[in-house]
């Protein structure tokens, strides 16, 4: 997909899935403002690894909204543009109910709704501002097959993406008559450094037998997905959320 003259802005765009969105949109001759928290060292291989360019490195805490705010204006003034957004930045907290004592629950749904749905409903907000006044654009969310399927470990990040699917829903309605339209990308697991745990465990084959296939998902394979979002002759899918679980959970 040809991404020439397009600026993005991926948050968690150091390692992973935010990896392979930001490696995709480079070599379709975007240039990319890769977002990271605190890994200095993954966000500057990620950047050297980029195509064309030049690119750049944000750091930021997405779940702080002073600091949202502030990244999104260090991109425009960087770039002196913004086109697309992915809001992939996301962490997954364990905490079975059952196990964990009553402040370590409060915490968990704290830090997972301040991250995983305010701070992409911030990030939104201030790309869209930006986007109304300068003809469009496009905003991409990464969701997860657990907003549908249930997150018995993680409660608080199931919610936080159901949640995120509904907010990129309600923005796609309200931004499409501003050019400005907005999707989001739902994996099942990915192969992924985060996954690992899992998957090089004694869970792993039950979890890739899930899919007919026999695998989890690549990055490469969300980062396609978050790409058709993003490109041009897709705005009649805003609004769309799209799986990408090998078929491990199919939704009506």
């Amino acid at each position: 997909m040809d991404f020439t003259g397009k600026h993005v802005f991926v948050t968690g765009g150091s390692r992973g899935i935010g990896r392979a969105i930001a490696t995709a949109f480079a070599a379709g001759g975007a240039r990319v403002a890769i977002n990271y928290l605190s890994n200095t060292d993954a966000a500057e291989k990620t950047l050297a690894s980029l195509e064309g360019g030049p690119h750049m490195t944000v750091q930021g805490d997405v779940s702080d909204p002073e600091s949202v705010r502030q990244m999104i204006e260090t991109v425009v003034d960087g770039f002196g543009a913004l086109d697309i957004v992915v809001n992939n930045a996301g962490i997954y907290v364990y905490h079975k109910l059952e196990e964990v004592v009553y402040d370590d629950w409060q915490q968990a749904w704290h830090e997972t709704l301040a991250t995983n749905l305010l701070g992409p409903a911030n990030v939104a907000y201030c790309a869209a501002r930006y986007m109304i006044e300068h003809g469009g654009g496009r905003i991409v969310n990464v969701s997860s097959r657990g907003a549908f399927r249930g997150e018995p470990e993680g409660p608080a990040y199931g919610a936080s993406k159901a949640a995120l699917n509904s907010m990129s829903q309600s923005l796609a309605q309200r931004l499409a008559p501003h050019g400005v339209f907005v999707g989001a990308v739902a994996p099942g697991f990915v192969d992924t450094e985060l996954a690992a745990r899992v998957l090089d465990g004694p869970d792993g084959d039950a979890v890739r037998a899930q899919s007919p296939l026999g695998r989890v998902a690549k990055p490469e394979e969300v980062a396609h997905a978050v790409l058709f979002l993003a490109s041009e002759g897709s705005e009649f899918s805003t609004g769309t959320i799209i799986d990408v679980n090998g078929a491990s959970y199919l939704r009506s």
